[in-house]
């Protein structure tokens, strides 16, 4: 193969890292205090008087005594010399030893970022392949090992993430290949026969409709759980008891019983949205119920909050399953319902609920089935 001619190696630019930033401010302090105190000590030298030995005509020393007025200062040329002295050697011991506290600053300022270094290379060999490894930062219990945690808890919710949605994709790739799966094979069974008469072709079209019927409803199912992920694009008053009214079948199916407990709760966000919360609510709680069962829906105001409630019968599910059942594509084996329950009902409840930053409740119903509470927030 013939060589390829790299780039010229381009000139590392200059960095103001922080070692080198931590390093100047320590090197400037040390010499901003240095300097006041060079400054503080000559001015006490200078502006002291000094002290001479004095002899009395009785002979009798007097120490430490200022001279009288009027005499001759001796030796104020070599207190002069002596003060230049002083500055001048102190001048020199402070530039030596700013020199010292830098290279002590920097060795120091190494240190301490150190475990900022070592998290660096970590967190540059972590990619969406090797979202399971963490920094794990050791060491005492100071800010930078918060900040390495804090770190690793983020690259949990992102490995949890992550998995979340390739479970997703492999799931819904499932569910929508399965229904054209079964109309190529339909297809193929009825072309195949050379006795195949109308009456037979148009039941085998009728099957491939309900088959794509099928098909049209995961997609719709897919979109409103996306759209409710994506988060709210408007926000507009929301009566939930007239709405939740309108979204009511008028009549029983015979499925099981509906009842209604309608009182005033008003929200804001988007009807859009929160119709195929309501519906797909309403719809879980039939479907997947005991013949004879009975749906309870209500709705009120409950400490300051807009309340949606939906209580139905059904299979015991134990607590500690409840909360797979907001995930997508989940189902519980002992629930009862039809082959149109595509499981994305409470995750379409959970996503709307989040847009709308309404917590939702759920435990195990008093005879079975659900007790399913979405608190919205009152309009402000």
């Amino acid at each position: 193969m013939p060589a390829i001619a790299s780039d010229p190696a381009r000139p590392r630019r200059f960095r103001w890292t922080v070692r080198l930033r931590l390093t100047l401010t320590y090197g400037a302090l040390f010499l901003v205090s240095g300097a006041g105190l060079l400054a503080i000590t000559y001015v006490l030298v200078a502006a002291r008087k000094p002290q001479y030995l004095i002899t009395k005509r009785d002979g009798a020393p007097a120490v430490g005594q200022p001279l009288p007025e009027g005499l001759p200062t001796p030796g104020k040329e070599q207190r002069e010399e002596m003060l230049q002295q002083l500055l001048t050697q102190s001048v020199i011991a402070l530039a030596i030893m700013a020199a010292v506290s830098v290279a002590l600053g920097w060795l120091m300022a190494g240190r301490a970022l150190r475990p900022v270094s070592a998290m660096t290379d970590k967190a540059r060999r972590i990619s969406d392949d090797n979202l399971h490894e963490r920094l794990a930062v050791t060491g005492p219990d100071d800010e930078l090992k918060d900040l390495g945690d804090t770190f690793d808890d983020l690259l949990g919710r992102l490995d949890t993430a992550f998995s979340a949605q390739q479970r997703f994709v492999a799931n819904a790739s499932h569910e929508l290949r399965t229904p054209l799966t079964l109309q190529r094979a339909m297809l193929e069974v009825a072309l195949a026969d050379p006795k195949a008469d109308a009456r037979s072709l148009r039941q085998v079209c009728e099957r491939v409709l309900a088959a794509g019927e099928q098909q049209e409803h995961l997609i719709e199912a897919l979109l409103t759980l996306a759209r409710g992920r994506r988060g709210l694009s408007r926000r507009e008053p929301v009566e939930l008891a007239e709405l939740t009214g309108k979204l009511l079948p008028e009549r029983e199916d015979g499925r099981a019983a509906v009842e209604r407990h309608l009182e005033e709760a008003r929200t804001a966000g988007d009807p859009r949205l929160i119709e195929p919360l309501v519906t797909n609510l309403v719809g879980n709680a039939v479907r997947h119920n005991v013949p004879g069962g009975w749906v309870r829906v209500s709705t009120g105001t409950v400490a300051g909050r807009s309340v949606l409630r939906v209580v139905n019968s059904g299979p015991h599910i134990p607590y500690e399953r409840i909360g797979r059942l907001f995930q997508p594509f989940q189902r519980y084996e002992e629930r009862t319902g039809g082959p149109e329950g595509q499981g994305l009902g409470l995750s379409i409840v959970a996503a709307v609920a989040r847009a709308h930053g309404a917590p939702v409740t759920a435990r195990p119903g008093p005879e079975g089935g659900l007790d399913i509470t979405v608190a919205f927030a009152a309009p402000e």
